[in-house]
């Protein structure tokens, strides 16, 4: 069965990838398309809709608010990835804010459609329950390193799973998060996380410039993380 260009489009998402074009056509029909401008709030916390969105290209940001009007953000997600599984999957409303950070192309799938597609082809349902328990581990790792490390240690964490490889074992993070962002990803203040990245780079364990940081030594960060998470590091004050 030939595809067309739109479906074409879907079967090179990781989660459409492996599955029947006949059932990909089907769902297909359903669903819509929708740019999101930077800012853009494409769903916001407590809605009560409950399309599922794909992401064909550009970026989103997923973040909460606290009572105090505090932003946690949960993470950013680009093209491949999706997002609002959760209230098609349960029927409940919203648990997050969604908003588009570049321009950015939704393909937006209602609920029936979403769920009928992951429940007749089984590639799909898996790679759905793989990215559920990557989200959920995830979630699990920031709520231990919250309970248990200090700012420095938990900035570290988030640099390291940030960080892309390079050819000499360094990581690298370009563009770099503003200082704001990173401290609403590991619950801190921002004055916090200009005083930790300035002291991994005195350091010589971060590079930091308007373009990139740079970890050039990421397995001596990794042991540090992780002798603090066993309790094996010297004691440092806790600030937030």
């Amino acid at each position: 069965m030939a595809l067309s260009a739109e479906d074409e489009r879907l079967s090179r998402l990781p989660l459409l990838r492996d599955v029947d074009p006949v059932v990909l056509a089907a769902a297909a029909r359903h669903a819509r398309w929708r740019r999101a401008a930077p800012n853009e709030v494409v769903i916001d916390y407590d809605d009560r809709s409950d399309e599922v969105f794909l992401i064909l290209s550009g970026t989103v940001r997923v973040a909460v608010h606290s009572a105090s009007g505090q932003e946690v953000i949960l993470g950013e997600l680009a093209g491949g990835d999706l997002f609002g599984e959760m209230a098609a999957i349960d029927g409940l409303s919203r648990s997050a804010n969604v908003t588009a950070t570049h321009n950015t192309v939704l393909c937006c799938l209602p609920r029936h459609a979403f769920l009928d597609l992951v429940l007749s082809a089984p590639s799909a349902g898996l790679q759905l329950l793989k990215l559920l328990v990557t989200r959920l581990r995830l979630l699990d790792a920031r709520n231990v390193e919250l309970a248990v490390l200090p700012v420095r240690q938990r900035l570290v964490a988030e640099l390291l799973r940030l960080g892309r490889p390079r050819e000499d074992g360094a990581l690298r993070i370009s563009p770099p998060p503003a200082q704001h962002i990173l401290a609403a990803r590991i619950g801190a203040r921002r004055e916090a996380v200009s005083r930790e990245l300035s002291q991994l780079a005195r350091e010589g364990l971060a590079q930091v410039s308007r373009q990139s940081i740079v970890l050039p030594k990421p397995g001596l960060l990794r042991e540090a993380v992780r002798a603090a998470m066993n309790g094996d590091a010297k004691p440092q004050k806790k600030s937030a």
